[in-house]
């Protein structure tokens, strides 16, 4: 899956699919040609794209950014689970016709992004199961009509999604999901919600454990402390002994957890804990890209050998977000939180050795080729690292699930 060639001529970027219930029901991989006129293998990334979404697991859609490969997917043979993005230049050009019939036939869910310039083949349209429309190009923004005589006929997604409120009103006005990570929301001053958040009886059990694990306290005092909330226990043995923390032995109690993890690499997993811990389902995508932040950021220096900074690096992805789930600064949060002085830098003062980890987790998220290839050189990795690391995340998140 990660020896392919192609992971060093394209671009990977990714964004979740979000129901109206905020369930996430599939993932988008975006693939950007790193050259433009470059001639690109389609069997080979299927073979990687196969590696992260078998074809008897979750779905995966292709958003590709050349046409000739493009071209390539559509004449290929990809997996019942691996969706298909197609312009709407391409959907309408009858020379494309046979094969997205094809793929239609096969099972393959086909989506249709943009607005037709003419009309598309009566073949073609019965093989779009929604259309993908850009909140920005969206015309019935701010409850405007549609124009007279313009009719959906296949139901939409709505992409381009980057606040909850984004998320909110395209649900309102009928998408079937969203496309995009509703991340991007203003911080409010500390006030009653984070107040309370805090105050929960899960959440002072939760931050409690970690200063006490933090302070390297007693195994006693630690199971004394998660004794008084069964669920948070429950939830924890669950990480701790998912494939995705690729333990040999199954761990049977927390004292066995502490015994066989140690406190630093216990840490971390009261880290996602924390971070999935939110009961408002607004949320839920934002944690989902919590998750995939901690595990990208920890796999982008998997190559280091130094294990001390990858389970930091993963701490400061899973905290990422802490902001937004608590409406509440990075540095009045840390107040409450231990955290080690690198996350704390490059979270509350966005600076130091993680930070341009963050921007270039950010750069993958907006889907930014030119971030993407930027943030890559001010890191001085390569392209394909960066590639590598996001599908060993995506693999090991899809394990949390």
């Amino acid at each position: 899956m990660l020896d392919v060639g192609i992971l060093g001529q394209v671009a990977f970027g990714y964004s979740p699919f979000i129901d109206n219930k905020r369930a996430i029901t599939a993932t988008r991989l975006t693939v950007f040609p790193l050259k433009p006129d470059a001639s690109l293998d389609a069997a080979q990334l299927l073979h990687a794209v196969g590696g992260v979404w078998p074809a008897d697991g979750p779905k995966v859609s292709l958003n590709v950014a050349s046409e000739s490969l493009l071209h390539d997917l559509l004449n290929a043979q990809p997996a019942p689970n691996v969706m298909i993005e197609i312009p709407a230049f391409m959907a309408s050009d009858p020379v494309n016709t046979t094969a997205i019939t094809t793929l239609h036939s096969a099972g393959n869910l086909l989506l249709i992004k943009g607005r037709p310039l003419r009309e598309l083949p009566r073949e073609v349209l019965p093989c779009f199961k929604y259309s993908i429309i850009d909140l920005a190009d969206d015309r019935r923004l701010d409850g405007a009509k549609a124009p007279t005589g313009v009719t959906r006929s296949i139901p939409h997604i709505q992409a381009g999604v980057r606040t909850l409120a984004d998320m909110e009103s395209s649900f309102a006005r009928g998408a079937e999901a969203v496309l995009g990570w509703p991340i991007d929301d203003v911080i409010e001053n500390a006030g009653a919600k984070a107040r309370a958040a805090a105050g929960r009886p899960d959440m002072q059990t939760m931050m409690e454990l970690i200063h006490r694990v933090d302070a390297e306290e007693p195994i006693d005092k630690l199971e004394a402390t998660l004794k008084r909330d069964p669920s948070l226990a429950f939830k924890l043995m669950r990480y701790i002994n998912s494939p995705a923390f690729g333990l040999r032995v199954e761990i049977s109690s927390f004292r066995h957890a502490i015994m066989m993890l140690g406190y630093k690499r216990l840490k971390r997993w009261l880290a996602l804990l924390l971070a999935t811990a939110s009961k408002d389902v607004n949320l839920k995508p934002v944690m989902f890209a919590a998750v995939r932040r901690g595990m990208l950021m920890e796999e982008l220096v998997r190559s280091s050998g130094d294990e001390e900074m990858r389970s930091e690096m993963f701490i400061c992805g899973v905290f990422s977000l802490l902001d937004r789930m608590f409406q509440q600064p990075f540095s009045e949060l840390f107040d409450n939180i231990p955290v080690p002085p690198r996350v704390y830098q490059a979270l509350a003062e966005e600076k130091g050795p993680f930070y341009p980890y963050i921007n270039m987790v950010r750069a993958i998220e907006n889907e930014s080729l030119f971030d993407f290839r930027e943030c890559a050189d001010a890191l001085m990795v390569s392209v394909s690292e960066v590639n590598r690391a996001e599908l060993r995340a995506l693999t090991a998140a899809s394990q949390l699930e």
